[in-house]
């Protein structure tokens, strides 16, 4: 059920259409509670349904076990409402779980849902659920999305309690961080409530159904930056209180008393944060609710994320640390070992320790102790000089016949470490993936990177690519021994070749040598070069990608994918 509840889209509610309690706990056939009345989009800002006159489109006749395009296989429906379905499903081709929403093709919002969903596709900001396809096909139109198995909505966090100051902090600043680039580029959200948050188990929030849940519900906005920012407001006014911030109940969560009005969350819980008070206020600006805060409202996530970065950032809390418990000596060491326990009560006696060697007989045997080792002291470092004497004699005698036969016999030096000088990406085919970032390879910093995008398809990145690397320019011509590289993802697996190249943008792979390669699963990867020539540009070259999760680090999505840290080579 966690997996079921953190990774399907919500967009199962009716939008305020009747009581929040009065549909509290449906389910449907199958057995999944959809708690439909979760949202009040309505009354609370949250964007204006646009439902009219819809054209009735029944649902398609879907089942477990279905297959969408041979390859998409259906296991659970999670949402069955408005002609529309959701389903957990697995991508057979890649082996993974995915989520699939599945419409008629004539139903009245497939068009605006096909849209949505492509532009969302084309955002690519790993911040967001990422959309992987959108089909239409056999009268079907399904879009299929990223399914978190391990991430947490929001609503099932406040169940527990109001989150930690700063938690909330995080929460409001990269989901408002988002939006804002969202915005930008001209996509709103329209429905962003606590289920459509997420928290990884990483500790990285993300944002499930942007422009696509809208689309299935119809929902639209003349003013959807206003919309998305009051409900960034109210999605950390329920951070900080464990209140939905309306009259309604919703999501869980209790509603504020009637006839009050919106009351600052400090106002409603004591020991809330004034900083992040003021900001949710600000957010939900209506019918001056901030007027007594002498701050100006928020009306766009941009103008969020600014009031943000004028914040005091907000420190984690301290980790408690229990005192270690109090050393217990065993048996053995209190000298007991052997013998019967003593009664319980009874005191233990104390054994004395043995009295040191006073005596006259002790004393006498103390001194002839010591005599003996002055002496054999003496006579230790006298046949120590000894010995050195005639070794150095015998060094000298040596030296003295030593012949001088020439270098053939001299021992090989080690090998040592050469100095980039210049590095530069080669591209056989299509895009470069991270140009700017090639001389992070060799900064002498191992936690940056150069990375590659993430592939769909693997671990060989053929046919889509013959490969992906990077020139290097060792300054002079040199004989190579190998190339030691730092990777971050490990995995099956990860193949490196070396080629000679004959300047720092040979014009193709055909033109180059190829002097070594290896495949590895760990996180190094050491090329030792097979063909002894002299080269002074050498091409790293990464033929195989293991798969690896979403990187929260390198904001780099969930694929068959590598970052390189360092590379070094020795001759």
């Amino acid at each position: 059920m966690a997996e079921r509840s953190t990774a399907a889209v919500d967009v199962a509610d009716n939008s305020g259409e009747q009581p929040l309690t009065a549909k509290a706990d449906q389910s449907t056939a199958d057995g999944v509670a959809k708690n439909p009345e979760r949202d009040t989009d309505g009354s609370e800002g949250q964007g204006s349904a646009a439902e009219g006159s819809l054209k009735q489109a029944s649902p398609p006749e879907l089942h477990s076990g279905h297959k969408l395009a041979r390859r998409y296989r259906l296991e659970e429906c999670v949402t069955r409402l408005d002609g529309f379905s959701s389903w957990r499903a697995v991508d057979e081709k890649l082996r993974r779980a995915v989520g699939v929403h599945v419409l008629p093709a004539d139903h009245a919002r497939a068009r605006s849902v096909l849209a949505a969903a492509r532009s969302s596709a084309l955002l690519g900001d790993p911040r967001f659920v990422q959309v992987l396809d959108a089909v239409e096909e056999n009268d079907l139109v399904y879009v299929v999305h990223e399914w978190l198995p391990d991430a947490t909505e929001l609503t099932t966090l406040l169940t527990a309690g109001p989150l930690e100051p700063h938690d909330a902090y995080q929460m409001v600043s990269q989901v408002a961080s988002a939006m804002a680039a969202a915005h930008r580029e001209g996509l709103a959200h329209l429905r962003l409530n606590p289920n459509a948050v997420l928290r990884t188990s990483t500790g990285q929030w993300r944002i499930r159904g942007l422009a696509v849940n809208a689309a299935l519900r119809g929902i639209s906005s003349d003013t959807p930056q206003r919309t998305d920012t009051e409900a960034i407001g109210a999605l950390l006014y329920a951070a900080l209180t464990q209140r939905w911030p309306y009259e309604d109940d919703a999501y869980g969560l209790s509603g504020l008393p009637k006839d009050v009005g919106l009351v600052a969350p400090d106002q409603v819980r004591a020991g809330i944060h004034r900083g992040l008070s003021e900001l949710a206020m600000r957010a939900l600006a209506n019918d001056g609710a901030t007027a007594s805060r002498h701050e100006a409202p928020c009306t766009t996530p941009e103008e969020l994320v600014k009031a943000i970065g004028e914040m005091p950032r907000i420190r984690p809390p301290e980790p408690a640390f229990t005192a270690p418990p109090e050393y217990q000596r065993t048996t053995y060491q209190q000298g007991t070992y052997g013998r019967p326990a003593p009664h319980p009560g009874a005191a233990q006696p104390i054994a004395a320790p043995p009295p040191p060697l006073q005596s006259r007989t002790g004393k006498a045997l103390k001194w002839a102790v010591s005599a003996l080792l002055i002496a054999a002291l003496g006579l230790g470092s006298w046949q120590l000089a000894d010995a050195l004497m005639d070794q150095g004699g015998k060094s000298n005698d040596t030296n003295k016949s030593r012949t001088t036969d020439g270098g053939d016999k001299t021992s090989k030096q080690s090998a040592a470490p050469i100095k980039i000088q210049g590095s530069q990406e080669f591209v056989a085919e299509g895009d470069p993936q991270s140009a700017a970032n090639v001389a992070k390879t060799y900064d002498g910093n191992p936690s940056t990177y150069w990375k590659t995008k993430s592939f769909n398809d693997g671990p060989p990145i053929a046919p889509l690519k013959p490969g992906v690397g990077i020139v290097y320019d060792l300054g002079s011509a040199t004989q190579l021994d190998k190339a030691t590289l730092s990777l971050r993802y490990g995995g099956d697996h990860t193949t490196v070749e070396l080629y000679a190249a004959d300047s720092l943008t040979p014009p193709s792979l055909d033109s180059m040598t190829r002097i070594g390669t290896v495949t590895t699963t760990g996180t190094t990867a050491t090329v030792k070069v097979t063909k002894q020539l002299k080269t002074r540009y050498v091409l790293v070259w990464l033929t195989a990608l293991p798969n690896s999760g979403y990187d929260s680090t390198l904001y780099s999505r969930a694929g068959y994918k590598q970052a390189i840290g360092e590379v070094q080579f020795t001759g």
